[in-house]
Parts: C-alpha cells; structure tokens; sequence
C-alpha cells in the first residue's frame, strides 16, 4: 500500500517511468510519506544512510558507477541544507544527482515552527532544474504537478532538486496502486558526421596539435611539462579539449601557451581553463577522441608522436624509481599492483596528486568538480554498494576523518578497499612556500593531529590493517588486493 499523499505517488509513479532505480533516503517524519513510497515499489532499490551530507555524496558515487540518475530523499529543514556540497560536486561533474526534499506547508515557514525554512531554490545555481510540488486537489494542480515533476527529471546532465511540502496528517497507507502517469520523453541533439569530420580535420592539419582530457589524464602529463621546461618545440598550436577538470596547475599554465582550444562537451559549455578558448562543440567527448585516435592510427602526426616519444620515456623513468618510504612509495607500490581496469577513487590534496604521478589505470575517480575534501570517502563508499567490483579508496587522514560517517552503513560490503594515508595533519600546507613562517601553520591551518582510524574501524565492523614500515605496507596492501572480505578493509599507513 502507497501514501495517500497524491503529489507524493505522482512523483514516485514518474521516478519508475523515467528509469530511477536506486535512492538513498535519510531518516524523518515529514519524509516518511516519500521513504514509504519509495520502499514499497518494487522497481525501486532504497539504501538507508543517517548523514545527509554522506548520503548526497553516496549518491554522487552511484551515478558515477551507474551512470545513471540517483536519488537522495531527505526530510524538512537544514536537512536540505547538508546535502548542498555533494549537489555543487554533481553539478561541476555534471552528475544526475536527483534531490527530494519534504517540506512544511507554505503558510507554516518562518512561523517558528519546527524544522521550517525557505526550502524553494536552497541549492541555488549548483542545480539545473528546481521546482516544488503543489498538493493537487483538482485535475489541473495534478496536470501541474505532473509536469514539474517530468520538466525536473528529463534533466539528466546535472543535479536538480525537487521539493515536496506534505500537509499532516503523514503516515496514512490507503492507496493500492501507483497513478499511470503521463511520461514526457526528450530528444537530446547529437554531433553529427560532418561535426566530427571537420573537428578532426581540424586537428590533423594543426603542426602541433594536441588532445587531452581532465578525467581521465595521462598521469605523467605534469612531470612532461617540467621536463620540457622552456622548450618551445613541444607547445602545441591547437588543443582539442575533450572534458573534465585539470587536477596540475603546472599543465594549465603550459596550456595556456598555446594558440587555440576547442572544447568538446556534453552540455555545451564555455569553459575557457586555457584562456584561448575560441570553438565549443556540443557533443560525447569519448566519440570524438575515439575518432581522433583511429584517424591518427592510419595517419600518424609528427608532433604527436614526438609528445608519446617523451611520455614513453618518462614511464620507464617512473617505473625504475624506486622512493623511500614515503606516501609517494604507498601509491606507487599499490599502483604497480592494480589493474589497468581497477575501480580506483582518490581523495582531494595530496592523494590525488600523488595520483597525478602513480596512476596507471584508466579511469581516476575524484571529486575534482568543487575539489572539497569532505565527501571523498562517501563518494566511494556509494559507488561500491551498486556494484561487484573491487573499490579501492586513497584518501588522506584529514579527508578519512572529516568523512569518517560514511563508514557507518551496513549497506557496506567486503567490495570497499581503503588505503589510508596518516601523517598526522594535511601534509600539503608543508608544499606551500611562505607558509612555514607562520606559527599556526600545523595547529591551526594544517590540522595536527594524533587520531588513528583503528576505533573507527572497531566500532563499524570495518577490518582494519595499520603500518609503520616499508615491509608492513606491502604485506597490507596484498591483502586488500587478494583477500576476501565480507565488510569493507582499511589499511592505515602511517608516514612522515
């Protein structure tokens, strides 16, 4: 049996119709008619996380490993308010975060009444589409909510948010059967055969032209343009920008050398990083560049091959070192182990650019959209739970303890994999010239610590694997990558 709230069966009806199978809800009253609808379908799979600002990051990480739209259902209040960091993550990523707020009747908000606030438009700009539901007493508030409701979810290129106000009483389960919606499907445009066929002319008749991507990088990109120093012969004349965030402020500054960029994007948008942008072409970036490889196997470019040239040799560079016991040798050392296929998600700071040296596999997974620490873990936490592959999590402590919450879920499974990385505070201010003279630098900016995850671990039924040494490390990280274990492993590894 369903809620008898009727803009509350109309969104649940129109959630199935437009392929949403998965939904993290948060506890609540004023939810509850939500949470019970969305339990009580059978099309849909619920996943309970008390942390709203944890369970908006769960989802973040669901779409990413479903590529699908995800919902995350939370209750009347500030409760809305939690879920903004992971919502203006989703949006620079350009992940369908779909957000469901319950909300107290209009004429109750400001009223002093509990759990009341403005809950219309709270995320602001970080989504695309927001909108709040009448509670229909006639045909045309039903027709009205039915449109909202499809005009929110047709938008599957961002995070939008869809308000609900629920009048009292709450928990009355009188309906038997969803409504038959009506379903408003989208169209969306597509890059045709003469788009990609100028795009990749353009590239292979540029004298220096070069082809890259945020997410996924070539990971030795950073250390090709300190080995190139003033080298002029290796700046390219036309970049092909194919998506995502740059995590190397060194490699935007190179870019910036050169005369043009076209950027390649699904939503069309003018993201002029390299301060040259002159052409944006609306479109699949993975198609383009895909076009782009085939044509240069049959043509191969000069100057392209002169960038493989230097990459090659920096890999073999890479690949001979060996550094002393360090965060540098932990990534490099699990790096060396990991499939070229691994599910592997990086946490902001330092990891991610120990990443942007060690990384060998295809995909990196991180937040790089608004680059926040504080839902690293929960992002990875949420990917593993909608799928069976191995999830691995490299994360430094500052991120691991601020996100510590996203650890306390049964939904967790032996699939979750964390490499921790504790050296007592956020070991990149240490990176930051100038910042030593100041005498809050570890305390108060830094965050010196002495936590351990190891209680942590205890009391959410996490295995938990520490090290201090070269030796303890590797024997860690073999376990996390060949053991079976029926709740998630982290190993903790202490460094300077």
């Amino acid at each position: 049996m369903y809620s008898d709230k009727y803009n509350v069966n109309i969104l649940t009806a129109l959630l199935v119709k437009h392929g949403i199978r998965h939904a993290v809800v948060c506890p609540g009253s004023r939810n509850s008619p939500i949470v019970h609808n969305l339990n009580e379908c059978p099309d849909i799979s619920c996943y309970p996380v008390t942390d709203e600002r944890s369970a908006a990051f769960y989802a973040l990480g669901m779409t990413q490993a479903l590529k699908q739209p995800v919902v995350v259902c939370v209750t009347s209040g500030t409760a809305l308010l939690n879920v903004l960091p992971a919502v203006a993550e989703a949006y620079y990523q350009h992940r369908p975060l779909v957000v469901i707020s319950a909300d107290r009747p209009a004429q109750w908000i400001d009223q002093l009444d509990g759990q009341t606030l403005p809950q219309p438009d709270a995320l602001g700009r970080f989504v695309e589409k927001a909108v709040t539901l009448p509670e229909p007493h006639d045909e045309e508030e039903q027709w009205y909510c039915n449109r909202l409701v499809n005009e929110a979810l047709l938008w599957k290129r961002g995070p939008v948010h869809i308000n609900v106000p629920i009048s009292e009483p709450l928990f009355n389960y009188t309906v038997t059967a969803l409504p038959d919606e009506r379903l408003i499907s989208l169209t969306p445009a597509v890059v045709s055969n003469v788009t990609l066929s100028h795009v990749c002319r353009m590239f292979l008749q540029a004298k220096r032209p070069m082809l890259i991507s945020g997410q996924p990088m070539n990971p030795l990109m950073d250390e090709a343009v300190m080995e190139i120093g003033e080298d002029e012969s290796y700046v390219p004349d036309f970049v092909l920008y194919t998506d995502g965030s740059i995590v190397s402020k060194r490699l935007k500054r190179f870019l910036r050398k050169a005369k043009e960029t076209w950027a390649v994007n699904r939503e069309g948008e003018v993201n002029d990083t390299f301060m040259n942008l002159t052409h944006v072409v609306q479109g699949d970036p993975d198609i383009v560049a895909d076009m782009i490889r085939f044509n240069l196997e049959e043509m191969p470019h000069p100057f392209v091959q002169k960038w493989e040239a230097l990459l090659a040799k920096l890999a073999e560079k890479a690949d001979a070192e060996e550094p002393d016991y360090s965060q540098a040798a932990v990534v490099k050392y699990l790096e060396e182990r990991l499939s070229t296929d691994a599910v592997v998600h990086y946490a902001n700071s330092t990891a991610i650019r120990l990443a942007n040296v060690y990384a060998r596999h295809h995909v990196v997974y991180c937040n790089r959209g608004v680059n926040g620490i504080e839902g690293s873990l929960s992002t990875a936490a949420g990917f593993s739970v909608v799928t069976d592959e191995r999830v691995f999590c490299v994360i430094g402590d500052l991120s691991f303890f601020y996100d510590q919450n996203a650890l306390w879920n049964q939904n967790l499974r032996g699939n979750l994999r964390i490499l921790l990385l504790n050296n007592g505070k956020g070991g990149i201010f240490n990176m930051l010239k100038g910042l030593e003279k100041s005498p809050a630098r570890d305390r108060f900016i830094a965050a010196a610590h002495q936590t351990t995850a190891e209680g942590i671990c205890q009391q959410n039924d996490i295995y938990y694997l520490s090290a201090t040494t070269m030796e303890d490390m590797k024997k860690g990280v073999e376990i996390l990558l060949s053991s079976d274990f029926s709740r998630p492993v982290v190993l903790e590894v202490f460094t300077s």
